[in-house]
C-alpha cells in the first residue's frame, strides 16, 4: 500500500526503477513472497495507468503475467487471480484508447490473444467447483478479460471466439449446478458478501453476475451473436433457473417487505436482475427467434414445475416463480412480438395456462408465487381475459385487508396499481370503501419502499372510487396530511402524499372539504416561516400550488385571505432557494387563478399589485443566486397574459431587469424562461413588432451595442435546447414575426452559426483549453430562417416516428442535388400527399410527442398561443415571405445547410 501511493506521485518520472523491481520479484519463482508482494503492489497501480505508460508497459509486463497465469503447477489460483486482474486493468486502458488509437492497440494486442484465449479456455473448461471461492475468483477475471477483449478489439475475431465457446459453456452449465445448491437451497456455503485480504469480492453470486455481464456483451455483439445463434434456446432455458429465489431471499423478503420492494425495483443488483437483463438482450437482439426461445423454454420450465409439484417436491413454486418473473420482466417485448406478429404462441394463453394452474394454492404455503401471479396478471393485462382480470382484481382488493405474509401484500398492491384505472365501476364499487379503509389501515404500517407503494395504490383507488372515494375523503385527507408532515424531509413521499391529495381534490365533491382542511394547516406556517422546521415552509408552498391548479374562484380567494401577504414576504425576505422557487410558483398560479379580479381582494388594489412587482425585482435581481431566480419567468409570463394593461406601464423597466437578469445567470433552464418572456412580448406587440425592436436597441447590455443584439445573440444560441410544447411555440412563431419586419438592425447583427468540427481525437481539457469549439459567424436574418428549418424538420422527425413509414420529405432526397432556385424546384416537386393532410399529420405527431412534457404546465393552457398549429403556422409564414421578397430570401437560403433547404423545399409545396 505504501508503495503503491508513493508510486502514484513518483513512478514513473521519479522511480524509473520501480517497474523493473517489481517485474524482477514477480518473476523469481524461488520467493513466492516476492511474487505475491510484486503482484499486489502491481493490481494496486494498475488503477493508475494511462495511455502513456500502457503501450510501453503491456510488452514487458504481459510475458511475466502470462508465465504465472499458465504455471497452475507452480503458482495458486490466488496468485493467478492477482495476475489475471493486472491484465484486466491494463486491457480496460487499452480499450478506452482504442477509440482513437484503434490501429496501435490492435497491433499490440493482437500477437497475445491467441494465447491468452488458450489460457482462458484451459481455466473455463473445468467444471465449476462447489464451496472453492478462488476457482469462483480466478474464473471471474476471466471472464472480465474476455469481456474487453470481445468489445474493444477488432482482431478478436469469430475464429479466435470460437476457442472459447465450449469452455464458457461448461462454465456456465457447470455453475448453475453449484448455484443451484449453494444459493438457491441453501445446503451449500455461497460465500455471500465474502471478499479477500484486497477488498475483492468474491462470493458465488459476483462470479455468475460477471458470467451474465460477459454473455450479455456477446448477445449484443453483431459479430458474436451469430457464434451462439444455435444454442439460444438452450441460453434461454438455463437462464431461467439462475432466476429462482435463493434460500437467503426468502429468508431477507420474509422478514422485510421494503427489501422486497427494492430488489423487485432493480435497486439491487443481483444474479436474478443480470439474468432479466441478459433475457433482454436476447428479446432485442435475436427477433422473432428469441422471442420463440423465450417462451418455448418458459413453457418447459413451466412444465417441469409442475411435474415436480406431482411428484411431492416442497420447492417446486420457485421455479415457475422464476419463469414467470422472467416473462414479466420481458412484458413489453413480449407483447409488441404479439401484436407484430413475430410470435407462433400466444403469451396471453401461455400466461393464462400457468396462472390457472394455481390459483387455488395456499397463499400463506407460496407467498412469493401467490405475489408473482400478481404481477404477471398486471404486467399483461392487455392480453388476459375479462374472467382472469377480474378474478386477480377482486382477489388483490380482498388481500390488502386480510393477514397474509407481506410479499402478498406487495403484489396485490403492484396489481391494483396496474389494473384499477381499467376496471369497470360495477365491478370494484362493492368492495371500493373496503379496499380504500384497508389501503389507509396499510399506511400506519408501512415504510420507507413499501410506503410509495401503498401511496401510489392509494392514488390509483381514489381515481377509480368515485362516490367511495368523495365518502372516503374526511377519513383519508387528515392521515395523508399528518403523514405529508412526517415525511416532509423526504421529498420522494412528499410528492407521493401530494399526488394523492390531488387525486382526492379531483374527486367531483372533494375540492372545498380538501381546501378547508389544508388552508387553516398551511396559513401559520406560511405566516411564521422561521419557526418551522426545515422543509416544511417550501413543501406547504408546493401543497398550495397544487391546491390552486384549476381551482374556482372561491377557492383561490380564501388561500389569498390566508396566504398571499405570507408569500410576498418569503419571496421578498428569504434566502431558501426551494423556498423562493416554490413561492414564485404560487404566485404565478395565484395570478393565473385570479386574474384581475386578484388585484380587488385586498383593501387596496394598487398594493397588491406593488407586491407583485416587489415580489419580480427581487427575482429579477442580478445579485440573487441563479437557483433562487429559477421559476421567475413563468410567474412574470402570467402578470404579462393576465394583468396587461397594468404590466404595460412597467414595460421599459422590466426589460431592463430580464437583460440584467439573463446576463448575469448561471442556469441554462432561467435563461431560456426568460427568452419566453421576449418571445411572448414579440408576440403581445404585434402588429408592431418594429416599434418594441426600437425599444430594445435603446436599452443597454453590457459587453453589447444594446439589449436586442445581446438577445438575438443568446436567443440563437439557446433555440434548440428549449423543451416543451408551448415553448417551442411561442418561440419559434416570435422569430419569424421578427424576421417578417424586416427591420434593418437585422441585417446588422452577425450571430453564431453552425459547429465547425475540429481535430478529430479524445476532447481532453487541456486540448479544450488550448482549441476551444469555433463557430462559423453568419447574419442574423439567415440564423433565425435556419431555426425556423430545424423547427420544421424536428416536426417532420416526429411524424416519421410516428406514421413509421417512408414519408413524403424522404421521396423528395433524391431529387434535390441540383437546384439552386429555391422556389423553382420546390413548385416542380411533386407530392403523394395532399399538403393539408400533411400540415396535420405534422400538427398531430408534434403535440403528441410533446404531450408527455407539458402536461403538468396549466399555466401555459390559458395562453391561446398554446392552440397555435405550429406546422401551418411556418409553412404559411415561409409562403408569404418568400412570395413578399424573392431575392432576399433566394440569399438567406444560401447560407442553409442541406436538410435546412430541403426541409423549407417541401413547406413551400
Amino acid at each position: 500500500m505504501a508503495i503503491a501511493a508513493i508510486a502514484v506521485y513518483d513512478w514513473p518520472e521519479s522511480w524509473p526503477d520501480l517497474l523493473p523491481f517489481l517485474l524482477k520479484l514477480i518473476g523469481d519463482q524461488t520467493s513466492m513472497n516476492g511474487v505475491h508482494g510484486g503482484l499486489r503492489c502491481l493490481a494496486l497501480l494498475s488503477g493508475d495507468l494511462d495511455d502513456t505508460m500502457i503501450p510501453t508497459l503491456v510488452p514487458v509486463l504481459f510475458p511475466c503475467l502470462y508465465t504465472i497465469v499458465s504455471s497452475s503447477q507452480t503458482y495458486n489460483k490466488y496468485l493467478r487471480t492477482k495476475a489475471l486482474s493486472v491484465v484486466y486493468a491494463c486491457t480496460s486502458m487499452l480499450g478506452a484508447m482504442s477509440g482513437v488509437y484503434q490501429v496501435e492497440t490492435n497491433v499490440l494486442m493482437e500477437p497475445m490473444l491467441k494465447p491468452w484465449l488458450d489460457q482462458f479456455s484451459f481455466i473455463l473448461e473445468h467444471p465449476v467447483q462447489p464451496e472453492d471461492t478462488d476457482d469462483w475468483s480466478i474464473r471471474m477475471e476471466v471472464l472480465k478479460c474476455l469481456n474487453q477483449f470481445v468489445q474493444n478489439f477488432p482482431s478478436f475475431n469469430e475464429s479466435l471466439f470460437m476457442v472459447i465457446v465450449g469452455p464458457l459453456w461448461q462454465t456456465f452449465v457447470s455453475s448453475l449446478s453449484v448455484y443451484t445448491r449453494s444459493s438457491i437451497e441453501g445446503t451449500e456455503d455461497p460465500y455471500e458478501g465474502s471478499y479477500d485480504s484486497d477488498g475483492a469480492e468474491k462470493s458465488l453470486d459476483s462470479f455468475v453476475i460477471q458470467l451474465f455481464e460477459f454473455l450479455l456483451t456477446i448477445v449484443g455483439s453483431t459479430k458474436f451473436v451469430q457464434v451462439v445463434a444455435n444454442n439460444i434456446a438452450d441460453l434461454v432455458y438455463y437462464t431461467i433457473a439462475f432466476l429462482q429465489v435463493t434460500e437467503q431471499q426468502v429468508h431477507t423478503w420474509s422478514m422485510d417487505a421494503n427489501q422486497f420492494v427494492a430488489d423487485e425495483d432493480d435497486v439491487t443488483y443481483s444474479c436474478r436482475v443480470s439474468g432479466a437483463l441478459l433475457l433482454e438482450e436476447v428479446a432485442t437482439c435475436c427477433g422473432g427467434d428469441g422471442i420463440d426461445a423465450i417462451i418455448n423454454a418458459a413453457s418447459k420450465r413451466f412444465s417441469e414445475s409442475q411435474q415436480e409439484k406431482a411428484a411431492g417436491s416442497v420447492v417446486w413454486w420457485r421455479m415457475k416463480e422464476a419463469t414467470l418473473f422472467a416473462l414479466a420482466s420481458l412484458s413489453e417485448q413480449l407483447l409488441e412480438a404479439e401484436v407484430s406478429g413475430l410470435t407462433k404462441v400466444s403469451i396471453g394463453n401461455l400466461l393464462e395456462q400457468m396462472i390457472t394452474e394455481d390459483m387455488g394454492i395456499g397463499v400463506h404455503e407460496y407467498p412469493f408465487l401467490y405475489a408473482r401471479m400478481f404481477i404477471s396478471v398486471a404486467k399483461f393485462s392487455s392480453v388476459m381475459s375479462g374472467g382472469i382480470l377480474e378474478h386477480f382484481l377482486l382477489a388483490a382488493m380482498k388481500t390488502i385487508g386480510m393477514d397474509v405474509p407481506p410479499a402478498v401484500k406487495v403484489g396485490a398492491c403492484r396489481a391494483l396499481s396496474q389494473l384499477l384505472p381499467e376496471a369497470k365501476k360495477n365491478t370494484i364499487e362493492p368492495q371500493m370503501m373496503g379496499l380504500l379503509s384497508s389501503l389507509t389501515d396499510l399506511l400506519h404500517r408501512a415504510s420507507d419502499e413499501t410506503l410509495h407503494l401503498v401511496l401510489e395504490t392509494l392514488q390509483a383507488a381514489i381515481k377509480a372510487g368515485h362516490e367511495s372515494s368523495a365518502s372516503a375523503e374526511p377519513i383519508i385527507s387528515p392521515i395523508i396530511l399528518n403523514m405529508w408532515v412526517f415525511h416532509i424531509s423526504d421529498p420522494f413521499i412528499c410528492i407521493d402524499a401530494i399526488e394523492v391529495l390531488e387525486a382526492i381534490k379531483n374527486t367531483p365533491g372533494c375540492f372545498l372539504p380538501l381546501a378547508s382542511r389544508i388552508l387553516p394547516y398551511i396559513g401559520p406556517v406560511l405566516n411564521k416561516p422561521q419557526q418551522q422546521p426545515n422543509g416544511l415552509v417550501a413543501g406547504s408552498l408546493d401543497l398550495l400550488t397544487m391546491l390552486l391548479k384549476n381551482a374556482p374562484t372561491d377557492v383561490v380567494k380564501a388561500a389569498y385571505d390566508v396566504c398571499f401577504d405570507a408569500i410576498i414576504r418569503i419571496v421578498l425576505e428569504s434566502d431558501d432557494h426551494s423556498e423562493m422557487q416554490n413561492a414564485t410558483e404560487c404566485l404565478a398560479s395565484f395570478v393565473s387563478g385570479g386574474r384581475q379580479e386578484l388585484l380587488f381582494w385586498g383593501s387596496d388594489s394598487g398594493f397588491t399589485m406593488r407586491s407583485l412587482l416587489d415580489a419580480a425585482s427581487r427575482l429579477l435581481d442580478p445579485d440573487l443566486e441563479s437557483s433562487g431566480s429559477l421559476f421567475v419567468g413563468s410567474y412574470i409570463l402570467q402578470l404579462i397574459l393576465h394583468l396587461p394593461s397594468q404590466m404595460g406601464q412597467h414595460i421599459q423597466n422590466l426589460i431592463v431587469a430580464l437583460v440584467r437578469r439573463m446576463q448575469s445567470a448561471s442556469i441554462e433552464g432561467l435563461r431560456s424562461s426568460l427568452l419566453l418572456i421576449f418571445a411572448r412580448l414579440i408576440h403581445l406587440s404585434a402588429p408592431n413588432v418594429e416599434q418594441f425592436i426600437n425599444l430594445l436597441m435603446t436599452i443597454p447590455a453590457e459587453g453589447y451595442q444594446n439589449a436586442f443584439v445581446y438577445v438575438m445573440s443568446e436567443w440563437t444560441k439557446q433555440q434548440g435546447e428549449i423543451q416543451g410544447a408551448y415553448q417551442i411555440k411561442v418561440t419559434t412563431s416570435a422569430l419569424a414575426l421578427l424576421l417578417s419586419t424586416r427591420h434593418p438592425e437585422l441585417t446588422n447583427i452577425n450571430v453564431q452559426g453552425h459547429l465547425i468540427k475540429s481535430i478529430s481525437g479524445i476532447t481532453t481539457r487541456s486540448k479544450a483549453k488550448s482549441a476551444p469549439d469555433q463557430w462559423t459567424i453568419v447574419p442574423l436574418p439567415a440564423k433565425i430562417l435556419a431555426l425556423l428549418a430545424d423547427a420544421l424538420i424536428e416536426i417532420q422527425e416526429q411524424v416519421r416516428d410516428a406514421e413509421d413509414e417512408d414519408s413524403d420529405w424522404e421521396e423528395i432526397h433524391g431529387d434535390m442535388d441540383s437546384d439552386k432556385d429555391l422556389l423553382s424546384s420546390a413548385a416542380a416537386t411533386p407530392f403523394g400527399r395532399s399538403g393539408y393532410e400533411h400540415l396535420e399529420a405534422m400538427a398531430k405527431a408534434y403535440n403528441e410527442n410533446q404531450e408527455d412534457e407539458d402536461e403538468d404546465n396549466i399555466l401555459s393552457v390559458t395562453d391561446p398561443l398554446n392552440e397555435l398549429n405550429l406546422a401551418n403556422y411556418l409553412t404559411d409564414f415561409l409562403s408569404k415571405f418568400s412570395q413578399s421578397d424573392r431575392q432576399l430570401f433566394e440569399n438567406l437560403c444560401q447560407c442553409l445547410t442541406r436538410a435546412e433547404q430541403d426541409a423549407i423545399k417541401i413547406a413551400l409545396n
